[in-house]
């Protein structure tokens, strides 16, 4: 999937820590600010400390009406969100294929074809660029002082030497799922996660982190009424 710069906005309405404790929140709208596309939400990708990388940030909602009490049971399709172009059909089926997973460990059973009734849960992948790569640094660098006194003359020279490569761009990638009634379209559960890794880093191909993110986003599915932010 093509990558996007998207500089991440400061949420002021809350504060998170890093000891993973959920901070709770009043309900607002679905689908308000935070929730459309293109929209961000943490910290600012400039003040990312490094030791993000591979932490994740969870945000969830859960409707309060008597149709959630359905959640985690019942015939469950998993399809790529409406309305929403997937620029790599490849990496929407791996995270599709981890939502699924974690869904049907959730309680549900997959809808067999044409099968009615039951929920369908859509899915969003977005990845973009957080912060950019670093650019090339000088491997030697010194400083040069010069003295004289009536005793004669002195040069200093100090010699520092980084062997550290710079660092590659901090990718986000973010999965966000709404879970509906597949009969009257109604909105039951809706939650997103966003993880950050380093461009081309091994430990994390598509696989690795559609599968962790599936399991922070789902753990403790279908969880608590309102919404909660956590950070892990």
């Amino acid at each position: 999937m093509p990558l996007t710069r998207s500089p991440l906005l400061p949420l002021a309405a809350i504060t998170l820590g890093l000891t993973g404790t959920a901070l709770m929140a009043q309900p607002g709208p679905w689908g308000g600010p935070g929730w459309g596309p293109g929209t961000t939400w943490g910290a600012s990708g400039r003040q990312l400390d490094p030791d993000l990388e591979g932490r994740i940030e969870v945000a969830r909602f859960r409707a309060e009406d008597d149709a959630a009490a359905a959640l985690g049971s019942g015939p469950l399709g998993v399809i790529a969100m409406p309305g929403e172009e997937a620029a790599d059909p490849r990496l929407g089926a791996v995270f599709e294929a981890a939502v699924e997973s974690q869904l049907l460990r959730s309680g549900y059973r997959a809808a067999a074809a044409g099968e009615p009734g039951g929920q369908v849960a859509e899915v969003r992948i977005v990845r973009s660029e957080a912060v950019p790569a670093e650019g090339k640094r000088d491997p030697v660098s010194g400083q040069l002082s010069l003295g004289l006194s009536n005793r004669g003359s002195m040069v200093g020279l100090a010699v520092h030497v980084d062997g550290s490569k710079p660092r590659r761009a901090l990718i986000e990638t973010r999965v966000e799922t709404r879970i509906r009634d597949k009969a009257s379209g109604a909105l039951l559960w809706e939650g997103r996660a966003r993880m950050f890794s380093r461009e081309g880093d091994d430990k994390w191909t598509d696989d690795a982190i559609a599968a962790r993110l599936a399991r922070a986003l789902f753990g403790g599915f279908p969880g608590r009424l309102g919404e909660y932010r956590e950070r892990r």
